[in-house]
């Protein structure tokens, strides 16, 4: 049932509640993929995504014309919008079976980037189907037709829309040194978000530095991530994009040797670092 006086609530249970189902698991074992997912909220028409329009590429679709998209008949305003993200927390046996490794992925972490996101997917239409129900329309920008791969002149490899973006502006988290996002539950997950006409409150950003919890930028300390890359891909200086997707691209064939299905993954800045499963020690919060 929906409490129209909670409906923050009604959504973040509706989340979670999947999440702690047996809809959630990766494996024949019926294994979770996730832990219990935190949850956020962003106005449609938060200024955040009119400048990730301009500073990522003119191809980045708004709240708004996703949902105009999806429902074309449907008068909508960007005020009216409400972007609802999750964070969904890899699980701690994936996490302590990753850090064992040192150049390609353990098996759990390959099974999360596949059939966990698949769990996200399902997810996602999942709260779209449950919102439409209420009688609130909804979209999932990651299963859009609006969504494709760009190249962006200013950050090379970029989309239509970014899950992590959008729970920086539902205040779940803000970036590292690696392009990965730290939240409350650290930095080894994945995300998602539905848009849709409901009046939620957004979630308070706790920060206004884009790179607040990450200790490299916040303190000139750590740079744990550097050291953890099999790529050389992460410095001082940043996340070389070019350079992790060509060794992403590495992981394939060992993956389908050795697990016997297709996937990429890596994920090594992910864990064995301060912030893989929390907000690391030292930064104000």
């Amino acid at each position: 049932m929906v409490n129209r006086g909670d409906l923050a609530g009604w959504v973040a249970k509706l989340i979670e509640d999947y999440i702690a189902s047996p809809n959630n698991s990766f494996n024949d074992a019926g294994e979770p993929a996730w832990e219990r997912p935190p949850v956020g909220f962003s106005s449609g028409a938060d200024p955040l995504y009119d400048f990730y329009k301009k500073d990522i590429g003119s191809f980045y679709v708004l709240p708004a014309e996703f949902m105009r998209g999806a429902h074309p008949t449907l008068e909508v305003k960007p005020e009216e919008l409400t972007v609802i993200s999750w964070v969904l927390p890899q699980t701690r046996a994936t996490k302590y079976d990753h850090r064992k490794e040192t150049r390609m992925p353990c098996e759990r972490w390959a099974r999360a980037r596949i059939m966990g996101e698949g769990v996200n997917m399902r997810l996602r239409a999942h709260v779209v189907e449950e919102m439409g129900k209420a009688g609130y329309p909804a979209v999932a920008p990651m299963l859009s037709p609006l969504w494709k791969q760009h190249m962006s002149e200013k950050y090379l490899f970029a989309s239509a829309w970014s899950e992590r973006h959008a729970a920086y502006a539902a205040g779940l988290g803000t970036f590292g040194l690696s392009d990965g996002l730290i939240t409350a539950k650290g930095k080894a997950h994945r995300v998602g978000s539905v848009i849709a006409k409901i009046d939620i409150a957004p979630t308070p950003r706790p920060y206004t530095d884009p790179h607040a919890y990450c200790l490299w930028y916040a303190k000139g300390t750590c740079g744990a991530c550097i050291k953890k890359c099999p790529a050389n891909a992460i410095s001082g200086k940043g996340h070389d994009k070019q350079r992790c997707s060509d060794y992403v691209d590495t992981t394939h064939a060992f993956v389908e040797e050795h697990y016997r299905f297709k996937v990429f993954g890596c994920g090594f800045c992910q864990v064995g670092v301060p912030c893989e499963s929390r907000i690391p020690v030292g930064v104000d919060v």
